[in-house]
């Protein structure tokens, strides 16, 4: 079944999903934000095919989380970086990483942990703060029309 484009819904998550909720876009996010920017290694990494991984990186180009860039000045190859759009998803794959260390290993250890690079210590979970700074929760929040 294909999928309708939800980027006229009147739900920023459902606009959210239409730029970057294909799955495989979000395993090429995950290799961005542990460094990877080439074609190839993307491509090796993921062992994903070249049609479906030059099809990704082209709609997240189209729209405005990566950006393709020469690999050197003057150099006709070119890798992908994150966008100022793309950087601030960050948040989003942490928060998502620590819900599935929590409930999709079911009693195994999850292979790998994200840590602050300068202490090396595990980052703190991901929690919605109201402006004072306190922690809530779904029952706290609720949606208003603007």
């Amino acid at each position: 079944m294909k999928r309708l484009p939800m980027n006229k819904q009147p739900c920023p998550i459902a606009r959210s999903l239409d730029i970057f909720g294909e799955w495989w876009s979000l395993i090429i996010l995950r290799e961005c934000f542990s460094g990877v920017t080439r074609f190839d290694d993307f491509q090796k990494t993921l062992g994903i095919s070249k049609n479906t991984l030059t099809a990704r990186l082209n709609k997240m180009v189209e729209r405005g989380i990566l950006k393709r860039v020469p690999i050197a000045p003057g150099a006709l190859r070119e890798h992908y970086k994150l966008t100022e759009m793309g950087k601030e998803l960050h948040t989003v794959f942490i928060a998502l990483r620590q819900w599935g260390d929590k409930w999709t290993f079911e009693g195994e250890t999850p292979p790998n942990a994200v840590v602050e690079r300068k202490s090396g210590r595990v980052v703190a979970p991901v929690v919605v703060r109201s402006l004072s700074g306190r922690v809530l929760k779904p029952r706290d929040t609720m949606m208003v029309k603007l």
